[in-house]
């Protein structure tokens, strides 16, 4: 991937990836999170959910992390003044802790689920949970448009069941799952249209390939959307 002109269409977008504030308060309240609490946003792009985390534990903290310079430097400027809230590029794979909460929107398949759970273990604090979205088929039949745009994503796709098997793998009980709303991917994709539509005259050959492929990648997700989408998990170590 050009990463320059990925980064072109997604410099400004508010976040990296489908969510909402409705999941992330359901998920917490589900995991028990204490207002003096420590979270960690594990992969948290340009820092779209710090803010909402520091409301649930306002005598806690928050510590996001995120392997691309780039997101981790607009995090960081986004909560420069926040003393509760420390952001820092780096391998979500090598967390330390101790947590009493790892969030990660959409970014956990980067380790794979089973994987990604068994290095979080060590880092969570007694009682602590983990809640975290992963892509999933919604259908045992996904029509062939939705299975060739998996295909070429993430060919590691699975359903509710398979994503329980994975968790239960990593020796963790689910506490719940539920899939995210429209509006979650309609807040992440809406500002994406209004960023290609101003990228789009004049656009390099790198930067309209990207916009094609988000343009896809939308127009898919609209067409399929009772196909698949992301599972909210919230799991605790058994």
């Amino acid at each position: 991937m050009d990463w320059a002109a990925f980064f072109t269409l997604h410099d400004d977008s508010p976040r990296g990836g489908p969510s909402d504030g409705d999941s992330l308060d359901w998920a917490l309240a589900l995991a028990g999170v204490p207002a003096d609490g420590a979270i960690c946003d594990a992969g948290c792009g340009p820092g779209a959910d710090i803010a909402a985390l520091l409301a649930h534990v306002p005598r806690g903290r928050v510590e996001a992390v995120d392997l691309h310079p780039h997101h981790a430097e607009r995090a960081t400027a986004r909560f420069a003044d926040e003393r509760r809230a420390r952001v820092r590029q780096g391998d979500m794979g090598a967390l330390t802790g101790p947590f009493d909460l790892i969030w990660s929107a959409g970014a956990l398949h980067f380790l794979g689920v089973t994987e990604g759970l068994s290095r979080w273990r060590a880092a969570l604090a007694p009682g602590g949970a983990v809640a975290f979205s992963e892509a999933c088929w919604f259908t045992a039949t996904p029509s062939a448009r939705a299975r060739a745009f998996w295909d070429r994503e993430y060919p590691r796709i699975t359903d509710a069941a398979g994503i329980a098997a994975q968790v239960q793998a990593a020796g963790y009980a689910i506490l719940g799952q539920r899939p995210l709303s429209d509006a979650a991917w309609e807040g992440y994709f809406q500002p994406m249209e209004r960023q290609i539509a101003t990228l789009r005259p004049g656009a390099s050959a790198a930067i309209a390939d990207v916009l094609a492929a988000a343009e896809d990648e939308i127009a898919t997700w609209r067409a399929c959307r009772a196909e698949y989408g992301y599972l909210l998990t919230v799991a605790r170590p058994r």
